[in-house]
């Protein structure tokens, strides 16, 4: 045995050994944020068992001479204060959820409780197995794996058991070691450079008395079976001394090490680099209030589904036309896409059918995703309010449709399986209900983005919570309104809204659509009506049943109908009550404009550009403050480098037709000044002239390349302070980038558009 790395944590206020366990729930259930070779990995079971009992160790197994004092017993070592480290009641599916999930006003003790009342109960000692899922091991074959390993201990490998059980000082030799066990398949990342694509399946046992778990590697005897390893054994463990907390990790056998750089990376790794994470890990102690990542498909279909996808799409990048970074979208829409095809393959198989489910994606933008989606043999077509450069690009065989969705009668699509909402602004808290009328059968998929309500932007109503969180589980309550089971997951995309909701399936039979259909009626009208919190106050927090999704619906539908009937009842009142009016499912609603409207100052006439810029900079050359500084050519020049202003100064100091148009832009006066990058510096809400001097002198320690680019840019503009400036350009002409009059102007450099071959 041998410790390869060791760390003390005296972080104050660090919640151990509860964060420990925490350190080791992230690097069980999402090791690809420490080893980033690694897609994941898959929890199969997880079980009580007992080793061997201490009398059948022989002398000298101890691990070691030091005196340690181990943390707390079960009972007190786990977060949240349950026995050890979070327990399942039942198999997992997938990649695990993470451990802290949104309970909405319920405590964990409530939530744990209809966890565990969800699931058929399973003696402790007998490994549970995830039905129906890819790779999966009947409970008789783990529990034989278990039993022979143990005899293994018991017969005369007391070398591993003092290992497992860190005999010595503080252990408790005559008891019978319970512990905790979990199944784990560990899957490598799928691409060109990483040729060990087979997914490892190791045991990991968990020794909570001692602070202690142990990553057994499982390999396959002649004969099919699997058995445990004697090689690339390590161990994370936890300990204390002296008032102070240590994590180490320990190799049981070095010399039976192989490190193949990927699952097994060097021993040198896991010392220094899987030890720092999980020394921040276990002092962090964030709750997160979003699902893990890809915790409703497989992640090894998904990882070769989108190395694949990458691979075929991956052109595409070279081509872009559009403005937007091709890097992201390209490869955005690819994982989006590989997301959706494990889905629906797995939908599939859970409903027996053969035939690809078909699709609609309403707002699709760019129309990459449905590009992929109906390359890859889907049905389905794209809508949106505006085309787009690169749909001429796809060819034939990708439906695009530029139109504008207005949610009534007519924008329902009875023949389609799934409508997908991709960053589809307003449309994306109708398109639960536009697929719920649409027809029983009909699915959804939303990756919501910005902020809208049915009718204009959402308000917020919970300072609790993100606004994020808060718009998330608006959705999903309408998801839950219109009808639906609603899961969430998160995607792995280049985003910072990655978290999407999935409508698979209903929650009441289709002989109630009638009465399901008018509570969605009552609570869109209720949307309208929406009370606003008086300032201080706020609305009443969403019910229990938004954040644990389906589970409980009963309950939650109840009190949903109450709300719902109480608003309707007040918007009733207000507004007459009667049948549903034709048109529109509600007055008020308006799809994005067809053109799309600059905003940031660009498209207002360059006269009126040039005046607010000409006043701004005589009112701060009003000043008078003179600056003598040398040239680059080393002589000396006194140039009026005006003074500085706050914004809200200069404001003060523009007429009010000005100040109004100003409004009406993004950003307003700030943002014309900041486009007026030649003749003003705006820095911490204070407006500045510009000194070129300064300029001149930060270009020239820019990288070779760069520089390269800056002199192709020169004199392609006239200079500002050439024309304007009492005192002229602070720069020399050959020091200037910009032209000194007419004379020195030249066109501007343009990059040819790469076509496709």
């Amino acid at each position: 045995m041998a410790e390869v790395g060791r760390t003390g944590i005296s972080y104050p206020g660090a919640l151990l050994p509860q964060g420990f366990w925490a350190a080791v729930e992230v690097w069980l259930e999402r090791p690809q944020v420490a080893n980033k070779r690694l897609c994941g990995a898959r929890l199969e079971a997880r079980w009580s068992a007992a080793l061997p009992c201490a009398e059948a160790r022989g002398p000298g197994t101890s691990a070691g001479s030091e005196q340690k004092e181990r943390g707390p017993g079960p009972g007190q070592g786990s977060p949240g204060g349950g026995p050890g480290p979070r327990s399942l009641s039942g198999p997992e599916q997938g990649t695990a959820c993470c451990e802290l999930e949104e309970a909405q006003g319920q405590c964990q003790q409530e939530e744990a409780q209809r966890e565990a009342a969800s699931v058929p109960l399973r003696d402790s000692g007998h490994p549970g197995h995830a039905e129906g899922r890819e790779g999966d091991f009947p409970a008789a074959d783990l529990d034989s794996l278990w039993e022979d390993f143990s005899r293994s201990l018991a017969r005369g490998n007391s070398e591993m058991l003092a290992f497992l059980t860190s005999s010595g000082a503080g252990s408790q030799p005559e008891a019978q070691r319970e512990l905790d066990v979990v199944l784990r398949t560990v899957i490598p990342k799928t691409s060109p450079h990483c040729p060990l694509t087979t997914p490892r399946r190791e045991i990991v046992v968990q020794d909570v008395l001692n602070g202690t778990v142990t990553f057994l590697p499982l390999e396959e005897d002649d004969e099919g079976n699997l058995k445990v390893k004697m090689s690339n054994v390590y161990q994370i463990q936890l300990s204390h001394s002296k008032e102070e907390w240590f994590i180490s990790v320990l190799i049981f056998c070095p010399e039976r090490w192989h490190s193949d750089g990927i699952v097994y990376p060097k021993p040198t790794w896991l010392g220094e680099e899987l030890l720092a994470k999980l020394a921040k890990w276990s002092v962090e102690n964030k709750k997160t209030d979003f699902k893990s990542t890809l915790s409703l498909i497989s992640i090894m279909k998904y990882s070769k589904a989108y190395q694949e996808l990458k691979e075929k799409y991956k052109e595409m990048v070279k081509v872009w036309p559009e403005v937007t970074d091709p890097e992201k979208f390209v490869y955005e829409d690819v994982a989006i896409a590989a997301y959706l095809l494990i889905l629906w393959e797995e939908e599939r198989a859970e409903r027996g059918l053969t035939a690809r489910q078909s699709f609609v994606d309403l707002g699709c933008g760019n129309g990459l995703l449905v590009h992929i989606l109906s390359s890859e043999g889907h049905p389905g077509r794209g809508i949106d309010v505006r085309r787009r450069k690169i749909w001429d690009m796809y060819g034939p065989q990708t439906q695009l449709e530029e139109d504008a969705i207005t949610p009534n009668d007519k924008t329902l699509f009875p023949d389609v399986d799934w409508l997908i909402g991709n960053h589809s602004d307003e449309l994306t808290p109708w398109i639960p209900v536009i697929a719920a009328r649409s027809s029983y059968n009909c699915r959804f998929f939303v990756l919501p983005c910005c902020f809208f309500d049915f009718v204009g932007r959402y308000s917020r109503r919970q300072s609790k919570k993100t606004q994020y969180r808060e718009y998330l589980d608006f959705i999903k309550e309408v998801g839950f309104t219109c009808g639906f089971h609603v899961d969430e997951d998160c995607l792995r995309i280049p985003s910072t809204k990655r978290v999407c909701l999935v409508g698979k399936s209903r929650t009441y039979p289709s002989s109630r659509e009638a009465s399901v259909d008018e509570k969605r009626t009552q609570y869109i009208k209720s949307r309208r009506g929406c009370p606003v919190s008086p300032p201080g106050q706020e609305l009443s927090p969403s019910p229990p049943w938004v954040a644990a999704g389906s589970a409980g619906h009963r309950d939650g539908q109840q009190a949903l109908d109450a709300r719902v009937g109480c608003v309707a009842r007040a918007w009733a009142a207000e507004h007459g009550a009667g049948p549903q009016a034709e048109g529109p499912w509600l007055p008020g609603f308006h799809p994005r404009e067809k053109a799309e409207r600059v905003r940031n100052c660009a498209a207002l006439p360059r006269d009126f550009i040039d005046q607010v810029v000409l006043q701004v900079a005589n009112l701060l050359l009003g000043g008078k403050q003179l600056n003598t500084r040398s040239s680059r050519n080393g002589s000396l020049k006194t140039w009026n480098g005006g003074e500085s202003l706050s914004l809200a100064e200069v404001a003060n100091e523009l007429d009010t037709e000005t100040l109004r148009r100003l409004k009406r832009e993004c950003g307003g006066l700030q943002t014309l000044l900041r486009n007026s990058h030649q003749v003003f510096q705006v820095v911490n809400g204070r407006v500045h002239i510009r000194d070129w001097r300064e300029e001149t002198l930060w270009k020239t320690k820019q990288p070779e390349a760069k520089q390269r680019l800056l002199s192709e840019a020169c004199k392609t503009r006239l200079c500002w302070f050439f024309m304007h400036h009492p005192d002229g350009c602070a720069l020399s002409t050959d020091c200037c980038p910009f032209a000194h009059g007419p004379a020195e102007l030249r066109p501007p450099r343009t990059t040819p558009r790469k076509k496709i071959s």
